[in-house]
C-alpha cells in the first residue's frame, strides 16, 4: 500500500518515511507543496500525510486543489494548534489532523484507521495506448481526438478497459453493462461491441478491442 508524504522539514520527513517503510508501507516523499501536488495528481496512493507550512504551495491550498480532482484520504500535520487551523483543514475536505510534535506509533494508528474507513477507490483515468477515458467525466479521447460515447458504450469500453488483458464472457458483460443475465440466441452484447469498434477502432491503425472465439472480448494492445 503506497502513501505520499508531504513534509519540508528534512529530519520529519526521513523520520516518516522510515517509519513507514519499516511498518510495511510503500512510501514516497515530497519536500515542497508544488512536487506533493502533482504526485499527488499523477499518482495512485492509498493515503497522503501532509504538512500545512510548506515551501512554494501550503498545505491548505494543495488540499484545495486535489480536492478539485480527487478523494485520497489526507491526514494533515503541523505545529500550529488554533482551533481555526484545523476547522479550516477539515473544511477543505481533510480526514484527521495531528498536532506536531507526535507520537510515531499515534500517526500510525490513524493512518490504518483512515485506511479502513476509505470506501474502494476507482481509478478516475484509465489508459492504453493513445485511448484515454476521463471516468467521473465521461470523457473518451483517442489521441487527440473526442469521441462521443452513448451510457451503455461507455459502460462497455470502462468495463474492458478496468480489465484490460482479461477475457470477458458474453455473459458477464451483459450482466455488468445490461443488469440481465445472457442467453445464447441474444446478440446485444455483438452489436454492442460492433458499434463500440466503430468509434473507437475502426478510424485508427492500431486496435483494441479483440475477439477471443468461443470466449468473448479483451481490450489490450496486440502486435
Amino acid at each position: 500500500m503506497r502513501i505520499l508524504i508531504v513534509e519540508d522539514e528534512t529530519k520529519t520527513g526521513d523520520y516518516l518515511r522510515k517509519g513507514l517503510l519499516e511498518a510495511g508501507f510503500q512510501a514516497d516523499l515530497a519536500r515542497t507543496g508544488v512536487d506533493g501536488l502533482h504526485l499527488a495528481l499523477n499518482a495512485d496512493y492509498a493515503l497522503i500525510v501532509l504538512d500545512v507550512m510548506l515551501p512554494g504551495l501550503d498545505g491548505f491550498s494543495l488540499l484545495q486543489q486535489l480536492r478539485e480532482r480527487k478523494q485520497t484520504p489526507v491526514l494533515m500535520l503541523t505545529a500550529r494548534d488554533e482551533v481555526a487551523d484545523r476547522v479550516r483543514g477539515l473544511e477543505l475536505g481533510a480526514d484527521d489532523y495531528l498536532i506536531k510534535p507526535f507520537a510515531f506509533a499515534e500517526l500510525l494508528a490513524r493512518l490504518r484507521t483512515l485506511l479502513r474507513r476509505a470506501p474502494p477507490r476507482v481509478q478516475d483515468r484509465l489508459s492504453i495506448a493513445d485511448l484515454s477515458i476521463e471516468v467521473q467525466r465521461r470523457r473518451v479521447t483517442r489521441g487527440e481526438v473526442r469521441i462521443d460515447l452513448t451510457v451503455q458504450d461507455f459502460a462497455l469500453l470502462h468495463l474492458l478497459a478496468e480489465r484490460e488483458g482479461d477475457v470477458l464472457s458474453r455473459s458477464l458483460i451483459a450482466s455488468h453493462v445490461w443488469d440481465m443475465n445472457f442467453e445464447s440466441d441474444t446478440n446485444v452484447v455483438d452489436v454492442a461491441i460492433r458499434r463500440l469498434r466503430a468509434k473507437i477502432d475502426d478510424p485508427y491503425p492500431v486496435k483494441l478491442v479483440h475477439t477471443v472465439r468461443g470466449m468473448g472480448y479483451v481490450l489490450e494492445i496486440r502486435a
